[in-house]
């Protein structure tokens, strides 16, 4: 007898009993069909005929099924029953599958909910979960027509945005200036007891408290301090907290510790969250503080976590899951044929402090911590590294577009990155310079963006300095000259409480050097709640941001804390984000954006206000599947007995991909949480349940158009078809 024969002879628990006879006291037909059904074949025979008999009433819908008609055009006309009765016969056709269940360390995962009920009916069996009967109820409600998802009026969202408050709020200026002090304060008896030394942030001799406090907060608006004075264990953390951790958490910090996590937060960050709850602003550092502390679940995980994104997974010559040959296995990333990732051999690896969702959660098992900034200096072979990475973009026939991060690219010094840059642009010149002698048709993908990703106007502000700013004024003015057209940085703020008068200090100097800056957004759990998002984008316009992407997290049950389901990305997406769409007419002024970047937060606001919205809802929702790429084109194919839904994705139709992807099929992920998991989570957090009904519902998406300011712009010639450095 194998496991998943023994899994249905486990008895189901008095919760699951009753929700199951819940769903067959307000659905009769399914009752009928469970108590004649004499096997599960009979009892999905019934349920399969009692959908189709629905679904062939609408013959928009009955094409969708039958994939007769294109997913985008179709999918805005099929009502909510449908969508319903759409997923039933899904769960059926998909019925008795196995899949590798990466939330439980490759254990096998089998759909087949209908034979579930009809075992749970006959036996009391099937070991179903309560989580898995509460989805089975939502799902036949939605099937019925009692259940749908409703349009949430504006003036809702508005308020729900207006729960959260920002950096900038007065009141908040003046928590993080008491934070501030207290930290300060902490870090001077660091520094008198010799606890901590520093030979460029070290007081002279006979100094007064008050004159080393003044010399501290000159230290502050160093970014340098905030790295030389961040906190990399539990008791120093609590001690800046104001020792406000409750022992929960820090028994959890220090089993982190003793597992071997890296832990590495500075000061400024330390000073956003709340040691006392204000009135106004209840709840909202949460996005901040689940960035910091960890979690039980990434503990015990931590040893076993696997590569979410298939290509980070290299051998030197061989191709990587999109089919790409890359030169070495550490400095470039690569899915798409014209955009690669390139992580320098610097301090640039490094971060400002550590995500607890970080995506290199599975690399630091390996001892690669990314925070012995001594070490990760450049030595003498990066130099003949650097040659081979440029040649590699100098010869590649799609790349266009270079993003520098690791890490992050602000880490490195302004000298680096300047002696990086003028690599790059020697290389596009270089690159440009080859084409002469290829015919139109087959010339080379020429350069023409250059990014650099970045987490510090989060995590440390005051790295954005005059120095950095002329170093990518120079590089823009000389680049422009060649043909890059497109100069960003791509930031990554959570919150609202992020964006304080440094980040706007710091992103105003941004623009002001010629380069626009763009946001993506890790749809965490605590970020989720409702409005948040909104907030976030309407924040980060106000101070010249253009919202980007909203990502998932990655991984499995490491990230199970964080993690948000697919459904409520598209809830957010249809119910609240909505509320800041761009017409076409908005769209091509947004177009001038990248390049007239000191102009930009002027023409948000003047667009705001010509149309009445709160937001520029710019970003596109998705999740970065491993070896596919950014999408949101899904079904919700299978459910596991515990009621962790399971989505099968389709790849983004509108840009590019490697070859490889024929040959990939669809990407098939299990949520790490179930919808009632993720329910009872945010209720905790404050949460009223009735802000989000109709979330089971939402069990299909389509992938968000992309806004034309965020396309490459158009080459005078004709670029060459072939691909290089491509294996299939």
């Amino acid at each position: 007898m194998n496991n998943i024969e023994n899994l249905d002879k486990i008895a189901i628990s008095v919760s699951s009993h009753k929700l199951l006879n819940q769903l067959l006291k307000e659905n009769k037909k399914l009752s009928e069909i469970m108590r004649r059904a004499r096997n599960e074949t009979e009892a999905m025979v019934g349920v399969r005929n009692l959908a189709l008999d629905e679904l062939k009433k609408n013959q928009k819908s009955f094409d969708y099924f039958t994939k007769k008609k294109n997913i985008g055009k179709i999918l805005s006309s099929i009502e909510s029953k449908d969508i319903a009765v759409i997923r039933i016969l899904d769960y059926i056709e998909n019925a008795g599958r196995e899949f590798n269940d990466l939330n439980l360390r490759g254990e096998k995962a089998v759909s087949n909910p209908i034979k579930l009920i009809w075992l749970g009916v006959t036996y009391g069996t099937g070991g179903a979960k309560p989580d898995f009967y509460e989805d089975m109820v939502m799902l036949f409600r939605q099937f019925r027509g009692e259940m749908s998802p409703k349009k949430t009026p504006p003036k809702k969202v508005v308020d729900w945005m207006n729960r959260y408050v920002s950096g900038l709020d007065t009141r908040i200026v003046r928590l993080c200036e008491e934070n501030k002090e207290r930290i300060l304060n902490k870090i001077i008896q660091w520094i008198e007891s010799g606890k901590v030394s520093s030979k460029r942030f070290r007081f002279e001799e006979n100094l007064s408290h008050e004159q080393k406090y003044l010399k501290a907060m000159e230290w502050w608006n160093n970014w340098k301090f905030h790295l030389r004075f961040a906190v990399r264990n539990p008791e120093d953390l609590n001690e800046l907290l104001g020792n406000s951790l409750d022992p929960d958490t820090i028994n959890i910090l220090k089993d982190a510790e003793n597992k071997g996590i890296p832990f590495f937060v500075n000061p400024y960050y330390l000073s956003l969250i709340h040691v006392r709850a204000p009135y106004f602003a209840i709840g909202s550092d949460l996005p901040i503080r689940d960035y910091v502390f960890y979690s039980k679940q990434l503990i015990e995980e931590f040893g076993h976590i696997v590569a979410w994104e298939k290509e980070d997974i290299v051998e030197p010559g061989k191709p990587n899951a999109a089919g790409w040959i890359l030169p070495g296995d550490r400095n470039v990333h690569r899915r798409y044929p014209e955009v690669a990732i390139l992580i320098p051999d610097s301090t640039g690896r490094a971060c400002g402090g550590l995500c607890t969702s970080c995506q290199r959660m599975y690399d630091f098992q390996r001892g690669h911590l990314n925070f012995d900034l001594e070490k990760l200096k450049p030595g003498v072979k990066w130099k003949e590294k650097q040659k081979i990475l440029m040649d590699y973009f100098r010869y590649d026939s799609q790349l266009r577009d270079i993003l520098i991060t690791g890490g992050d690219a602000l880490m490195s010094s302004d000298k680096f990155l300047k002696e990086l840059l003028d690599e790059i642009y020697k290389m596009a010149i270089s690159k440009r310079s080859d084409n002469k002698e290829r015919k139109n048709g087959f010339k080379y993908a020429e350069i023409v963006r250059v990014r650099l990703g970045t987490r510090l106007l989060a995590y440390i502000p005051q790295r954005v300095t005059p120095e950095l700013c002329n170093v990518l004024a120079w590089f823009r003015e000389k680049a422009l000259k060649l043909g890059i057209k497109q100069f960003i940085i791509q930031t990554h703020f959570q919150s609202p409480l992020e964006i304080t008068k440094e980040t706007e200090t710091a992103v105003k100097m941004i623009l002001d050097s010629g380069w626009i800056v763009t946001n993506q957004h890790v749809y965490t759990a605590s970020a989720s709640r409702r409005g948040h998002n909104a907030k976030l984008r309407k924040t980060l316009n106000d101070i010249g941001i253009l919202c980007y992407y909203t990502f998932s997290v990655k991984g499995y049950m490491e990230n199970f804390h964080s993690f948000t389901p697919i459904a409520r990305f598209v809830q957010e997406q249809r119910e609240e984000k909505y509320l800041g769409k761009v017409d076409r007419v908005s769209q091509n002024k947004v177009m001038s954006f990248p390049h007239k970047s000191r102009k930009v937060r002027a023409y948000i606001n003047d667009i705001r206000k010509q149309k009445n919205i709160p937001f520029l809802a710019s970003d596109r929702s998705v999740i970065n599947l491993p070896g596919v790429g950014k999408s949101l084109t899904f079904r919700v194919i299978g459910i596991t007995r515990y009621g962790r839904r399971i989505l099968e994705f389709d790849y983004d139709k509108t840009r590019k991909h490697s070859p490889v992807i024929n040959k990939m099929g669809k990407v098939v992920i299990i949520e790490s949480k179930t919808i009632s998991e993720y329910l009872r989570q945010i209720s905790e957090m404050g949460e009223d349940m009735a802000d989000y009904e109709g979330l089971y519902c939402y069990s299909i998406g389509n992938t968000e158009s992309r806004m034309a300011v965020f396309e490459y712009p158009e080459y005078e010639f004709e670029t060459s078809n072939e691909f290089t450095n491509l294996e299939i």
